[in-house]
């Protein structure tokens, strides 16, 4: 089953070997056929996806909350990504989850208090902190990307059904070959049965 989704998956989108929201915000892909990968869909899965981008060590041990957690903030990153290309007003929904994950992570241990000691300092939980990294980081990420000078170029893939966004580079408005082959022949095959449109 593994390999099977490993070769459905399209290689990463332009623009995403500099900003890995935009692969995170990618990990959810709609393929021919009405299928769809999700490639933070079990807790197993999002640790390896957090491992291969240097989000989380092998062992971090992710759980359903993690995951929930950061498939909730891929949506809220699609919205504004959406509404970044289409020129529309942001959902405010998604802002505030946005800039929720930016202050997740303290600069420093934090002060608690406990009822018999007294007070103390320390840091989260390691999985939380963990977790609140990746969710911090992804967030800059995609913060830096919509508010910089790539965010001109970002763009949603022209090749019906692919959900993937990436960074226009020239003409190129599709994420990877596989979509410019379909969108290229899909002009033919529409050319060839309606040769009156030309």
């Amino acid at each position: 089953m593994e390999l099977q989704i490993a070769g459905s998956v399209p290689p990463p989108a332009p623009g995403a070997e500099r900003y890995p929201a935009l692969d995170f915000v990618n990990s959810s892909v709609a393929l021919p056929g009405g299928q769809f990968v999700d490639l933070l869909g079990t807790p197993a899965t999002t640790n390896r996806w957090l491992t291969e981008h240097g989000l989380a060590p092998a062992d971090a041990g992710v759980q359903e909350m993690c995951a929930t957690q950061l498939r909730s903030l891929r949506e809220h990153l699609r919205s504004l990504f959406a509404a970044r290309v289409a020129a529309l007003p942001a959902l405010p929904a998604a802002l505030s989850a946005v800039n929720d994950a930016l202050s997740r992570v303290p600069t420093t241990a934090l002060l608690h208090w406990d009822e018999k000691n007294g007070p103390y300092r320390a840091v989260p939980c390691p999985v939380h902190e963990i977790l609140d990294h990746a969710l911090a980081t992804l967030a800059a990420n995609a913060a830096d990307l919509l508010t910089g000078p790539d965010a001109e170029r970002l763009t949603a893939c022209g090749s019906p059904p692919c959900n993937r966004y990436l960074l226009r580079h020239g003409r190129r408005h599709w994420c990877s070959t596989r979509c410019g082959d379909r969108a290229r022949a899909a002009r033919a095959y529409a050319r060839r049965a309606h040769p009156e449109t030309r």
